[in-house]
Protein backbone atom coordinates (compact mmCIF):
# COMPACT_ATOMS: atom_id res chain seq x y z
CA UNK A 1 0.00 0.00 0.00
CA UNK A 2 3.11 2.39 -0.39
CA UNK A 3 1.62 3.46 -3.29
CA UNK A 4 -0.96 4.63 -1.62
CA UNK A 5 0.79 5.80 1.95
CA UNK A 6 2.12 8.35 -0.60
CA UNK A 7 5.65 7.61 1.77
CA UNK A 8 4.70 9.37 5.19
CA UNK A 9 2.65 7.80 7.40
CA UNK A 10 1.15 11.57 9.02
CA UNK A 11 1.23 13.26 5.59
CA UNK A 12 -1.96 13.57 3.73
CA UNK A 13 -2.07 12.25 0.27
CA UNK A 14 -3.04 15.06 -2.95
CA UNK A 15 -5.51 14.81 -4.61
CA UNK A 16 -7.12 13.06 -2.31
CA UNK A 17 -10.40 13.48 -0.08
CA UNK A 18 -10.00 14.38 3.66
CA UNK A 19 -11.38 12.05 6.04
CA UNK A 20 -10.40 14.73 9.31
CA UNK A 21 -14.46 15.26 8.60
CA UNK A 22 -17.14 12.69 8.56
CA UNK A 23 -18.05 13.95 4.80
CA UNK A 24 -16.96 10.35 3.88
CA UNK A 25 -19.77 8.57 6.17
CA UNK A 26 -22.05 11.54 5.24
CA UNK A 27 -22.62 11.02 1.72
CA UNK A 28 -22.64 7.59 2.10
CA UNK A 29 -25.81 8.02 4.16
CA UNK A 30 -27.50 11.14 1.87
CA UNK A 31 -31.02 10.79 0.69
CA UNK A 32 -31.46 9.69 -2.95
CA UNK A 33 -32.85 13.02 -4.65
CA UNK A 34 -35.67 10.92 -6.10
CA UNK A 35 -38.29 9.28 -3.83
CA UNK A 36 -40.02 6.29 -4.90
CA UNK A 37 -43.28 5.20 -3.06
CA UNK A 38 -43.44 1.25 -4.57
CA UNK A 39 -41.60 -1.50 -2.94
CA UNK A 40 -39.57 -1.83 -5.97
CA UNK A 41 -38.46 1.63 -5.47
CA UNK A 42 -37.65 1.13 -2.23
CA UNK A 43 -35.47 -1.97 -2.69
CA UNK A 44 -33.63 -0.25 -5.30
CA UNK A 45 -32.87 3.17 -3.14
CA UNK A 46 -31.71 0.60 -0.24
CA UNK A 47 -29.56 -0.98 -2.44
CA UNK A 48 -27.61 2.10 -3.40
CA UNK A 49 -27.54 3.08 0.01
CA UNK A 50 -25.89 -0.07 0.82
CA UNK A 51 -23.40 0.21 -2.09
CA UNK A 52 -22.15 3.84 -1.24
CA UNK A 53 -22.07 2.77 2.52
CA UNK A 54 -19.86 -0.07 1.41
CA UNK A 55 -17.66 2.22 -0.69
CA UNK A 56 -17.35 4.77 1.31
CA UNK A 57 -15.93 2.57 4.49
CA UNK A 58 -13.01 4.09 5.32
CA UNK A 59 -10.09 1.44 5.58
CA UNK A 60 -6.24 2.25 7.14
CA UNK A 61 -4.53 3.86 4.07
CA UNK A 62 -1.09 1.57 4.67
CA UNK A 63 -2.84 -1.76 4.63
CA UNK A 64 -0.54 -4.09 2.56
CA UNK A 65 -0.72 -6.95 0.20
CA UNK A 66 -2.07 -9.03 2.14
CA UNK A 67 -5.00 -7.56 3.40
CA UNK A 68 -5.92 -8.52 -0.58
CA UNK A 69 -6.16 -12.26 0.25
CA UNK A 70 -9.95 -11.50 1.32
CA UNK A 71 -11.37 -10.42 -2.23
CA UNK A 72 -9.30 -13.07 -3.57
CA UNK A 73 -11.01 -15.99 -1.29
CA UNK A 74 -14.24 -14.45 -2.05
CA UNK A 75 -13.24 -14.63 -5.87
CA UNK A 76 -12.46 -18.10 -5.65
CA UNK A 77 -15.94 -19.15 -3.46
CA UNK A 78 -17.74 -17.63 -6.06
CA UNK A 79 -16.04 -19.90 -8.63
CA UNK A 80 -16.30 -23.00 -6.69
CA UNK A 81 -20.01 -22.41 -5.71
CA UNK A 82 -20.49 -22.09 -9.26
CA UNK A 83 -18.58 -24.65 -10.67
CA UNK A 84 -19.99 -27.11 -8.14
CA UNK A 85 -23.90 -26.61 -8.37
CA UNK A 86 -22.70 -27.08 -12.12
CA UNK A 87 -20.99 -30.72 -11.40
CA UNK A 88 -23.69 -31.69 -8.88
CA UNK A 89 -26.18 -31.76 -11.94
CA UNK A 90 -24.30 -35.11 -13.19
CA UNK A 91 -22.73 -36.23 -10.16
CA UNK A 92 -24.58 -39.52 -9.27
CA UNK A 93 -23.82 -40.29 -4.95
CA UNK A 94 -23.83 -44.15 -5.59
CA UNK A 95 -20.60 -46.61 -5.30
CA UNK A 96 -21.50 -48.33 -7.95
CA UNK A 97 -22.11 -45.44 -10.02
CA UNK A 98 -19.95 -42.20 -8.28
CA UNK A 99 -16.46 -42.54 -10.55
CA UNK A 100 -18.33 -43.79 -13.62
CA UNK A 101 -20.49 -40.29 -13.53
CA UNK A 102 -17.16 -38.28 -13.18
CA UNK A 103 -15.82 -39.76 -15.61
CA UNK A 104 -18.15 -39.23 -18.14
CA UNK A 105 -18.47 -35.77 -16.68
CA UNK A 106 -14.92 -35.20 -17.48
CA UNK A 107 -15.52 -37.40 -21.31
CA UNK A 108 -18.76 -36.37 -22.55
CA UNK A 109 -20.00 -33.67 -20.60
CA UNK A 110 -18.97 -30.39 -23.14
CA UNK A 111 -16.30 -28.72 -21.13
CA UNK A 112 -16.89 -31.30 -18.03
CA UNK A 113 -13.28 -31.89 -17.27
CA UNK A 114 -12.56 -27.56 -17.61
CA UNK A 115 -15.63 -27.63 -14.48
CA UNK A 116 -14.06 -30.17 -12.65
CA UNK A 117 -10.57 -28.59 -13.23
CA UNK A 118 -12.00 -25.75 -11.99
CA UNK A 119 -13.31 -26.41 -8.67
CA UNK A 120 -10.16 -28.94 -8.01
CA UNK A 121 -8.00 -26.28 -8.30
CA UNK A 122 -10.39 -23.57 -6.71
CA UNK A 123 -10.05 -26.06 -3.67
CA UNK A 124 -6.42 -25.94 -3.65
CA UNK A 125 -6.31 -21.94 -3.80
CA UNK A 126 -8.97 -21.59 -1.64
CA UNK A 127 -7.54 -23.46 1.20
CA UNK A 128 -3.78 -21.60 0.41
CA UNK A 129 -5.09 -18.22 0.52
CA UNK A 130 -7.43 -19.32 3.92
CA UNK A 131 -4.15 -20.26 5.53
CA UNK A 132 -2.52 -16.69 4.37
CA UNK A 133 -5.35 -15.50 5.76
CA UNK A 134 -4.95 -16.53 9.14
CA UNK A 135 -1.24 -16.34 9.22
CA UNK A 136 -1.80 -12.76 8.88
CA UNK A 137 -4.10 -12.45 11.55
CA UNK A 138 -1.46 -13.74 13.65
CA UNK A 139 1.27 -11.54 12.52
CA UNK A 140 -0.71 -8.50 12.93
CA UNK A 141 -2.87 -9.35 15.62
CA UNK A 142 -6.04 -9.24 14.37
CA UNK A 143 -7.81 -11.35 16.95
CA UNK A 144 -6.93 -8.87 19.75
CA UNK A 145 -10.26 -6.91 21.02
CA UNK A 146 -12.50 -5.50 20.10
CA UNK A 147 -12.29 -7.98 16.84
CA UNK A 148 -12.61 -11.30 19.14
CA UNK A 149 -15.99 -12.24 17.85
CA UNK A 150 -14.43 -11.56 14.07
CA UNK A 151 -11.91 -13.80 14.93
CA UNK A 152 -13.87 -16.75 16.49
CA UNK A 153 -16.44 -16.24 13.13
CA UNK A 154 -13.55 -16.90 10.66
CA UNK A 155 -12.13 -19.80 13.16
CA UNK A 156 -15.34 -21.50 12.57
CA UNK A 157 -15.71 -20.67 8.55
CA UNK A 158 -11.71 -22.29 8.46
CA UNK A 159 -13.34 -25.55 10.08
CA UNK A 160 -16.30 -25.62 7.88
CA UNK A 161 -14.15 -25.16 4.86
CA UNK A 162 -12.46 -27.90 5.95
CA UNK A 163 -14.99 -30.48 6.77
CA UNK A 164 -16.52 -29.18 3.54
CA UNK A 165 -13.23 -30.15 1.64
CA UNK A 166 -12.90 -33.31 3.05
CA UNK A 167 -16.51 -34.56 2.23
CA UNK A 168 -15.77 -32.95 -1.44
CA UNK A 169 -12.37 -35.31 -1.63
CA UNK A 170 -14.65 -38.24 -0.77
CA UNK A 171 -17.29 -37.63 -3.61
CA UNK A 172 -14.87 -38.90 -6.84
CA UNK A 173 -15.08 -42.49 -4.90
CA UNK A 174 -11.24 -43.08 -6.60
CA UNK A 175 -9.00 -45.49 -4.64
CA UNK A 176 -7.43 -42.41 -2.23
CA UNK A 177 -11.15 -41.07 -1.93
CA UNK A 178 -12.35 -44.25 -0.69
CA UNK A 179 -9.40 -45.34 1.68
CA UNK A 180 -9.50 -41.52 2.85
CA UNK A 181 -13.08 -41.98 4.52
CA UNK A 182 -11.98 -45.03 5.63
CA UNK A 183 -9.16 -43.90 7.39
CA UNK A 184 -11.68 -40.95 8.76
CA UNK A 185 -14.11 -43.54 9.66
CA UNK A 186 -11.56 -45.43 12.32
CA UNK A 187 -10.01 -42.17 13.51
CA UNK A 188 -13.81 -41.19 14.88
CA UNK A 189 -14.07 -45.06 15.82
CA UNK A 190 -11.28 -44.72 18.17
CA UNK A 191 -13.46 -41.99 20.45
CA UNK A 192 -14.23 -43.93 23.88
CA UNK A 193 -17.74 -44.76 24.87
CA UNK A 194 -19.48 -43.23 21.26
CA UNK A 195 -17.01 -43.92 18.78
CA UNK A 196 -18.66 -46.98 17.28
CA UNK A 197 -21.81 -44.91 17.04
CA UNK A 198 -20.24 -42.15 15.30
CA UNK A 199 -18.33 -44.57 13.16
CA UNK A 200 -21.76 -46.00 12.16
CA UNK A 201 -23.14 -42.69 11.72
CA UNK A 202 -20.41 -41.22 9.66
CA UNK A 203 -20.15 -44.47 7.38
CA UNK A 204 -23.63 -45.63 7.40
CA UNK A 205 -22.28 -49.00 7.94
CA UNK A 206 -19.26 -50.88 8.87
CA UNK A 207 -16.95 -50.05 5.53
CA UNK A 208 -17.32 -46.84 3.06
CA UNK A 209 -20.38 -47.49 0.82
CA UNK A 210 -23.37 -45.35 -0.76
CA UNK A 211 -24.36 -44.37 2.41
CA UNK A 212 -21.10 -42.54 3.46
CA UNK A 213 -21.49 -40.82 0.19
CA UNK A 214 -24.79 -40.27 0.05
CA UNK A 215 -23.50 -38.23 3.89
CA UNK A 216 -20.90 -36.45 2.35
CA UNK A 217 -22.88 -34.95 -0.56
CA UNK A 218 -25.65 -33.63 1.40
CA UNK A 219 -23.28 -32.26 3.66
CA UNK A 220 -20.56 -30.96 1.23
CA UNK A 221 -23.61 -29.68 -1.02
CA UNK A 222 -25.45 -28.00 2.64
CA UNK A 223 -22.02 -26.56 4.01
CA UNK A 224 -21.20 -24.71 0.93
CA UNK A 225 -24.51 -22.32 1.74
CA UNK A 226 -23.43 -22.34 5.16
CA UNK A 227 -20.10 -20.79 4.28
CA UNK A 228 -21.55 -18.29 2.25
CA UNK A 229 -24.24 -17.38 5.12
CA UNK A 230 -20.88 -16.87 7.47
CA UNK A 231 -18.96 -14.91 5.16
CA UNK A 232 -21.63 -12.33 4.79
CA UNK A 233 -21.27 -12.07 8.46
CA UNK A 234 -17.79 -12.19 8.78
CA UNK A 235 -18.08 -9.09 6.58
CA UNK A 236 -20.59 -7.16 8.34
CA UNK A 237 -18.29 -7.39 11.85
CA UNK A 238 -15.50 -6.26 10.31
CA UNK A 239 -17.52 -3.39 9.09
CA UNK A 240 -18.66 -3.31 12.74
CA UNK A 241 -15.61 -3.14 14.16
CA UNK A 242 -13.12 -1.86 11.70
CA UNK A 243 -9.83 -3.35 9.83
CA UNK A 244 -6.69 -3.58 11.65
CA UNK A 245 -3.26 -1.69 10.22
CA UNK A 246 -0.16 -2.84 10.14
CA UNK A 247 0.78 0.03 11.68
CA UNK A 248 -1.58 -0.92 15.27
CA UNK A 249 -3.49 1.42 16.61
CA UNK A 250 -1.66 4.52 14.92
CA UNK A 251 -2.97 3.02 11.44
CA UNK A 252 -6.35 3.26 12.62
CA UNK A 253 -6.81 6.89 13.05
CA UNK A 254 -9.49 8.43 11.49
CA UNK A 255 -6.98 11.39 9.46
CA UNK A 256 -4.90 7.81 7.97
CA UNK A 257 -8.01 6.44 6.31
CA UNK A 258 -8.99 6.24 2.50
CA UNK A 259 -12.87 5.54 1.66
CA UNK A 260 -12.80 1.43 0.10
CA UNK A 261 -13.38 2.79 -3.63
CA UNK A 262 -11.08 3.49 -5.13
CA UNK A 263 -8.18 3.24 -3.66
CA UNK A 264 -8.60 -0.48 -2.32
CA UNK A 265 -11.06 -1.62 -5.09
CA UNK A 266 -8.23 -1.19 -7.66
CA UNK A 267 -5.65 -2.91 -5.02
CA UNK A 268 -8.07 -5.99 -4.51
CA UNK A 269 -8.65 -6.10 -8.29
CA UNK A 270 -5.02 -6.32 -9.09
CA UNK A 271 -4.53 -9.22 -6.51
CA UNK A 272 -7.82 -10.87 -8.56
CA UNK A 273 -6.05 -10.61 -11.25
CA UNK A 274 -2.92 -12.32 -10.07
CA UNK A 275 -4.50 -14.88 -8.63
CA UNK A 276 -6.26 -15.45 -12.00
CA UNK A 277 -2.83 -15.95 -13.64
CA UNK A 278 -1.60 -18.19 -11.52
CA UNK A 279 -4.27 -20.27 -10.85
CA UNK A 280 -4.91 -20.51 -14.80
CA UNK A 281 -0.94 -21.76 -15.17
CA UNK A 282 -1.61 -24.27 -12.58
CA UNK A 283 -4.90 -25.29 -14.29
CA UNK A 284 -3.18 -25.62 -17.52
CA UNK A 285 0.53 -26.61 -17.12
CA UNK A 286 0.83 -28.27 -13.41
CA UNK A 287 -2.10 -30.14 -12.78
CA UNK A 288 -0.42 -32.64 -11.22
CA UNK A 289 -0.15 -30.02 -8.40
CA UNK A 290 -3.46 -30.34 -7.20
CA UNK A 291 -4.29 -33.93 -8.40
CA UNK A 292 -3.51 -37.54 -7.28
CA UNK A 293 -3.27 -40.06 -10.13
CA UNK A 294 -4.16 -42.86 -7.42
CA UNK A 295 -7.70 -41.22 -7.52
CA UNK A 296 -8.38 -41.62 -10.93
CA UNK A 297 -8.41 -45.54 -10.70
CA UNK A 298 -12.16 -46.45 -9.15
CA UNK A 299 -12.16 -47.07 -5.59
CA UNK A 300 -11.07 -51.29 -4.71
CA UNK A 301 -11.89 -51.90 -0.87
CA UNK A 302 -9.60 -55.04 -1.73
CA UNK A 303 -6.66 -53.87 -2.65
CA UNK A 304 -4.80 -50.83 -0.22
CA UNK A 305 -2.74 -48.03 -1.34
CA UNK A 306 1.08 -48.18 -0.81
CA UNK A 307 0.25 -44.45 0.59
CA UNK A 308 -2.53 -43.37 1.96
CA UNK A 309 -2.15 -39.80 2.17
CA UNK A 310 -5.06 -36.29 2.50
CA UNK A 311 -4.63 -33.16 0.34
CA UNK A 312 -1.42 -30.85 1.30
CA UNK A 313 -3.46 -28.97 3.11
CA UNK A 314 -4.65 -31.27 5.35
CA UNK A 315 -1.34 -32.95 5.64
CA UNK A 316 0.33 -30.98 9.11
CA UNK A 317 -2.82 -32.56 11.15
CA UNK A 318 -2.50 -36.35 10.04
CA UNK A 319 1.44 -35.66 10.57
CA UNK A 320 -0.07 -35.22 14.33
CA UNK A 321 -2.34 -37.87 14.16
CA UNK A 322 0.34 -39.70 13.19
CA UNK A 323 2.69 -38.52 15.76
CA UNK A 324 1.12 -39.75 18.75
CA UNK A 325 1.01 -43.69 19.73
CA UNK A 326 -2.70 -43.30 20.96
CA UNK A 327 -5.55 -42.85 18.29
CA UNK A 328 -7.51 -41.14 20.43
CA UNK A 329 -5.04 -38.69 21.85
CA UNK A 330 -4.05 -38.46 18.55
CA UNK A 331 -7.40 -37.26 17.25
CA UNK A 332 -7.58 -35.10 20.21
CA UNK A 333 -4.00 -33.43 19.20
CA UNK A 334 -4.90 -33.36 15.26
CA UNK A 335 -8.18 -31.42 16.14
CA UNK A 336 -7.14 -29.56 18.92
CA UNK A 337 -4.56 -28.28 16.50
CA UNK A 338 -7.42 -26.03 14.75
CA UNK A 339 -9.85 -26.03 17.82
CA UNK A 340 -7.09 -23.97 19.94
CA UNK A 341 -7.87 -21.49 17.12
CA UNK A 342 -11.20 -20.42 18.69
CA UNK A 343 -9.16 -19.53 22.31
CA UNK A 344 -6.42 -17.09 20.18
CA UNK A 345 -7.94 -13.84 21.50
CA UNK A 346 -8.36 -15.20 25.45
CA UNK A 347 -4.31 -16.88 25.25
CA UNK A 348 -3.28 -13.19 24.33
CA UNK A 349 -4.90 -10.64 26.35
CA UNK A 350 -2.72 -8.05 25.08
CA UNK A 351 -4.29 -4.69 23.51
CA UNK A 352 -3.21 -2.82 20.73
CA UNK A 353 -2.92 -0.17 22.97
CA UNK A 354 -0.46 -1.60 25.50
CA UNK A 355 1.66 -3.35 22.27
CA UNK A 356 1.68 0.22 20.86
CA UNK A 357 3.05 1.30 24.27
CA UNK A 358 7.24 0.96 25.02
CA UNK A 359 9.84 -1.14 23.26
CA UNK A 360 8.13 -4.70 24.60
CA UNK A 361 11.19 -5.08 26.69
CA UNK A 362 13.49 -4.51 23.59
CA UNK A 363 12.24 -7.77 21.99
CA UNK A 364 10.18 -6.45 19.19
CA UNK A 365 11.92 -9.62 17.21
CA UNK A 366 10.43 -12.44 19.66
CA UNK A 367 6.52 -12.40 17.85
CA UNK A 368 8.24 -12.85 14.53
CA UNK A 369 10.69 -15.96 15.39
CA UNK A 370 7.85 -17.67 17.84
CA UNK A 371 5.43 -17.29 14.36
CA UNK A 372 8.60 -18.02 12.26
CA UNK A 373 8.77 -21.38 14.55
CA UNK A 374 4.87 -21.92 13.72
CA UNK A 375 5.37 -22.05 10.21
CA UNK A 376 8.46 -24.24 10.77
CA UNK A 377 6.32 -26.84 13.12
CA UNK A 378 2.99 -26.86 10.28
CA UNK A 379 5.54 -27.58 7.58
CA UNK A 380 7.73 -30.45 9.16
CA UNK A 381 4.19 -31.60 10.71
CA UNK A 382 2.72 -31.66 6.94
CA UNK A 383 6.24 -33.90 5.56
CA UNK A 384 6.36 -36.14 8.81
CA UNK A 385 2.69 -36.40 7.62
CA UNK A 386 3.42 -37.57 3.94
CA UNK A 387 6.37 -39.86 5.48
CA UNK A 388 3.74 -41.72 7.38
CA UNK A 389 5.78 -40.69 10.14
CA UNK A 390 8.41 -43.58 10.05
CA UNK A 391 12.19 -43.36 11.13
CA UNK A 392 13.63 -40.02 11.88
CA UNK A 393 10.31 -38.54 10.69
CA UNK A 394 8.82 -39.64 13.80
CA UNK A 395 10.82 -37.54 16.06
CA UNK A 396 10.57 -34.86 13.56
CA UNK A 397 6.63 -34.76 13.77
CA UNK A 398 6.82 -35.27 17.52
CA UNK A 399 8.75 -32.17 17.68
CA UNK A 400 6.69 -30.12 15.20
CA UNK A 401 4.08 -31.20 17.29
CA UNK A 402 5.26 -29.60 20.29
CA UNK A 403 6.51 -26.58 18.67
CA UNK A 404 2.97 -25.89 17.21
CA UNK A 405 1.68 -25.91 20.53
CA UNK A 406 4.11 -24.13 22.73
CA UNK A 407 3.27 -21.16 20.62
CA UNK A 408 -0.70 -20.73 21.96
CA UNK A 409 -0.10 -22.54 24.91
CA UNK A 410 3.31 -21.16 25.95
CA UNK A 411 4.56 -17.98 23.88
CA UNK A 412 0.97 -15.99 23.57
CA UNK A 413 0.39 -16.01 27.34
CA UNK A 414 3.78 -15.26 27.77
CA UNK A 415 4.57 -12.31 25.56
CA UNK A 416 1.37 -10.81 26.18
CA UNK A 417 2.15 -10.30 29.91
CA UNK A 418 5.38 -9.28 28.99
CA UNK A 419 4.29 -6.47 27.39
CA UNK A 420 1.54 -5.80 29.42
CA UNK A 421 3.98 -5.34 32.81
CA UNK A 422 5.84 -3.45 30.69
CA UNK A 423 2.97 -0.89 29.69
CA UNK A 424 1.96 -0.43 33.19
CA UNK A 425 5.53 0.49 34.44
Amino acid sequence: MDAVSGGGKGERMAGTPSCLESTCQDQAHEEPDTADGSASGRTAQTARAFVRDYMAFLLPRDLNSLWTIGAMLMAVLVLMLLSGLTLALTYTPDASLAFSSVETLERRVPFGWLLRSLHMTGATFFMAALYLHVFRGLWYGSYRAPRQGLWSVGTVLLILVMVTAFAGYVLPWGQMSYWGADVAGKAVGAIPLVGNTLEGVFLGGESPGTATLHRMFVLHFTLAFTIVGLVLLHVAILHRRGSTSPSGAAGQDRARMLPFHPYFTVKDGLGVVVLAILFTLVMCFWPGLVTEAANYRPANPLHTPADIEPEWYFLPFYGMLQAVPSKFFGLLVSGGAVAILLVVPWLDRGTAATFAAGRWGGLRWLPRVALGVLVCSCVLAGLAGRHHVQGVWLLLGRLATVGYYLYFLGFLPFYSRLVGREARS
